[in-house]
C-alpha cells in the first residue's frame, strides 16, 4: 500500500480570522505532473491507496487528510464554523501544494473531498489544471426533496449538524460502530 510514497505533515495558517494554525497530513509519491487526491466522509487518503501506486507511475501524487480528518488536526471550531468551511479545506490544500512546489495541478475528489475541490476550482482556477469530481450530490435538491428513507439513508448529514459536543461524544464512544455500523 502506498510503496514508494513518502508520508508528511505540513503547518499551514488558519483560516479566517482567529483561526488556529492546522496541520495537513497525507503522502506524496511518483514523478511528473501533480495530481492531488481528496477523500470523502468518513475517510481518509488511505481510500486511495489501490489507485495511488498506478497513478504515481504518471504523476507525483499527493494524497491528504482534509482538516478533522485522519492523521491532519481537528483543530476547535469557530462560533461561525468558517475554519471548517469548504472554502478554508480547499485554502488548505492549496497551501499543502505550494507547499511542495505544484502551482498547478490536477484535482481528482470524492464525495466531501469533491465539495472541497469544487470551491477550490472556484477560489483558485488558476491552480488547477483539470478536475474530476466523484460521487458528489446536489445538496440543495436532496434536502429540499429529503423524505423519511433519505433521511435514514443519510443519517449523519443530520446527526453531524447537531452542537458540539453531541456528534463528538456519540461518535468518540464507539466509532467503529459509526464508521463501519451493521
Amino acid at each position: 500500500m502506498f510503496a514508494n510514497f513518502q508520508e508528511f505533515q505540513l503547518e499551514l495558517p488558519g483560516a479566517g480570522e482567529g483561526a488556529a494554525p492546522v496541520r495537513i497530513a497525507g503522502s506524496k509519491g511518483g514523478q511528473g505532473p501533480a495530481l492531488l487526491l481528496l477523500h470523502g466522509h468518513p475517510q481518509t487518503h488511505v481510500i486511495w491507496h489501490k489507485l495511488a501506486d498506478q497513478l504515481a507511475q504518471r504523476h507525483t501524487v499527493i494524497a491528504t487528510d482534509l482538516r478533522g480528518y485522519g492523521a491532519s488536526s481537528k483543530p476547535a471550531g469557530l462560533a461561525d464554523h468558517s475554519n471548517y468551511s469548504k472554502r478554508a479545506m480547499a485554502a488548505d490544500q492549496v497551501g499543502v501544494m505550494r507547499a511542495l512546489g505544484h502551482e498547478q495541478f490536477f484535482l481528482c475528489a470524492n464525495d466531501r473531498g469533491a465539495r472541497v475541490a469544487h470551491r477550490l476550482c472556484m477560489d483558485h482556477p488558476q491552480a488547477v489544471k483539470k478536475a474530476m469530481l466523484l460521487d458528489i450530490a446536489p445538496t440543495l435538491a436532496m434536502y429540499e426533496g429529503t423524505t423519511r428513507d433519505f433521511a435514514t439513508a443519510y443519517f449523519h448529514w443530520f446527526f453531524l449538524i447537531q452542537p458540539a459536543p453531541l456528534p463528538e461524544t456519540l461518535v468518540g464512544g464507539n466509532s467503529d460502530a459509526y464508521v463501519f455500523p451493521t
